[in-house]
């Protein structure tokens, strides 16, 4: 017997023996009692199991005919094959960062997060920027509420934050990717928002040569073992020395080219020795206490590593290149 011709027999029973069936609500709270009966005896291990749910079966056959609804034609085929979803995919982005967290987790840093709403004194004060910084300008900076509270333009304040933390007691081994904010023209090379990753060492006896060592090992990690590095002389008002962090160019292995520039280095990122004025303003003698630090926009390495030559692709839901930016790798 087919389903549907079940339930015009339930429901002919049920008139034939002058039971409802015009009352819906009446029906659905017939069915609750069923179903609370079925638990009970479930519950209580009693034999009748079998006999509850057989009463919910007919309730429910019952009410489907009530309501003109025809359960033969709601029957799942299981043999069919399902509807194809297709998955997601991670973000270029995403796969940099936690790229670069793996990395540097095995290196025995911590990875550590702040807030994107900061305070003047975080974001700039503490990091040796004198007010009249062109960085601390409107025009470059988003504010919030006066000149105090902001979107942070940097993840340093989380460094802050740490060495404060540390009461100038502590070794630190850490990096803080996150999301930036500054006001620039968006175009191929720049956008408003932005993913960075910074990183800060503090410890006894720490030199340039260790920025430089770690750089070398990320850069051979990230884009392979035949790069090299170069340190060039820059400046920064939280770093000193500082320094511009170069690459041997991935595309033409330094002879030139024009995503090197015809001059064979590519610039991944910037950093340099903790400057001594960000150690006491975090409670670290420089004298005791030195570090480095070091910063890089994840939609920079991305770029380099997968052959972008727009910035604004990391940022789109476009999943012909979500999907696909595994194969453009270089390496």
């Amino acid at each position: 017997m087919k389903i549907n011709e079940m339930q015009k027999e339930i429901y002919q029973n049920k008139l034939n023996k002058g039971f409802n069936v015009t009352d819906v609500h009446e029906e659905f709270c017939l069915l609750y009692g069923e179903v609370a009966e079925a638990y009970d005896a479930w519950r209580k291990n009693k034999t009748t199991v079998g006999e509850e749910l057989a009463d919910i079966a007919i309730y429910l056959m019952g009410l489907s005919e009530i309501l003109d609804i025809d359960l033969e034609e709601e029957k799942i085929d299981i043999t069919l094959s399902g509807t194809f979803i297709p998955s997601g995919s991670p973000s270029i982005i995403e796969k940099i960062v936690e790229e670069t967290e793996e990395f540097f987790i095995g290196m025995g840093y911590d990875v550590l997060e702040g807030p994107e709403i900061e305070l003047d004194k975080y974001n700039f004060e503490m990091l040796n920027l004198p007010k009249d910084h062109p960085a601390r300008d409107a025009q470059d900076t988003y504010y919030l509420e006066g000149e105090n509270i902001l979107l942070r333009s940097q993840t340093s304040p989380v460094q802050v934050r740490t060495m404060l933390k540390g009461e100038g007691k502590t070794p630190i081994r850490m990096i803080c990717p996150g999301k930036t904010y500054r006001r620039e023209d968006i175009n191929a090379t720049h956008e408003q928002e932005f993913t960075q990753i910074e990183g800060l060492v503090i410890d006894k006896n720490i030199s340039l040569s260790d920025l430089k060592g770690t750089f070398d090992a990320f850069i051979k990690n990230m884009f392979g073992e035949g790069v090299e590095a170069r340190f060039r002389p820059s400046y920064y008002p939280f770093t000193e020395p500082s320094v511009e962090m170069d690459m041997s160019c991935i595309y033409c292995d330094g002879s030139g080219c024009s995503m090197c520039k015809p001059k064979g280095w590519i610039t991944i990122c910037g950093g340099g020795m903790v400057h001594p004025n960000v150690l006491k303003a975090c409670g670290y003698d420089p004298n005791e206490w030195q570090g480095f630090a070091f910063g890089m926009a994840a939609e920079r390495i991305s770029m380099l590593k997968y052959g972008i030559t727009d910035m604004r692709v990391c940022h789109e839901n476009d999943l012909r290149e979500t999907k696909n930016f595994d194969r453009k790798e270089i390496r």
